[in-house]
């Protein structure tokens, strides 16, 4: 596809606006964006979790200055970040510094990831086994709620697909 401004040079910047409910595309090659928008075609990224970790804390503190109670002078042992500073750029100095603060990071975490521990996550090749592992972890939990409500036979497939999995690790 051509430049709609040049016709010359092929359109690598595609920029659709919406105003009044009526969508305009217009189709660019670099050098007429450039010219045309300025800073409006500008490809540094806006948003960042730097501002998306410093925009919770502050909705989680309260807005404005921080009241004397709130704010602590307490350093990180490891790398000597107030938690100010935390608050004020999203960013911890060390691996520390989640210890040193954890009742207060603790919400934060879990508002953004639904959890405050990190589970990470397992390679396709290698992690046949701890997936079958958690797999009977998950399969174990769901037994003891069977059991607990009585409901026999579905405790009994469980208790047959726990057997079969852990017989499959065993083969190996």
């Amino acid at each position: 596809m051509l430049c709609e401004e040049c016709k010359k040079r092929s359109a690598t910047v595609h920029v659709t606006k919406i105003v009044n409910n009526q969508k305009t595309d217009k189709h660019l090659c670099s050098e007429c964006a450039e010219h045309q928008g300025g800073s409006h075609f500008s490809f540094e990224p806006s948003f960042s979790i730097n501002h998306l970790l410093a925009g919770l804390l502050k909705q989680e503190m309260g807005y404005g200055p921080v009241p004397d109670a709130v704010q602590t002078k307490k350093e990180c042992r490891g790398c000597g970040c107030s938690f100010e500073e935390f608050r004020k750029t999203g960013r911890v100095g060390c691996s520390e510094c989640y210890t040193a603060y954890a009742d207060k990071m603790e919400p934060i975490l879990r508002r953004i990831h639904g959890s405050s521990n990190h589970t990470g996550k397992v390679p396709l090749r290698s992690g046949e086994e701890a997936r079958r592992r958690r797999e009977v972890e998950k399969l174990k939990a769901e037994l003891k709620r069977c059991i607990a409500s009585e409901k026999f036979e579905e405790a009994a497939s469980i208790r047959d697909k726990i057997k079969s999995l852990e017989n499959q690790s065993d083969e190996k």
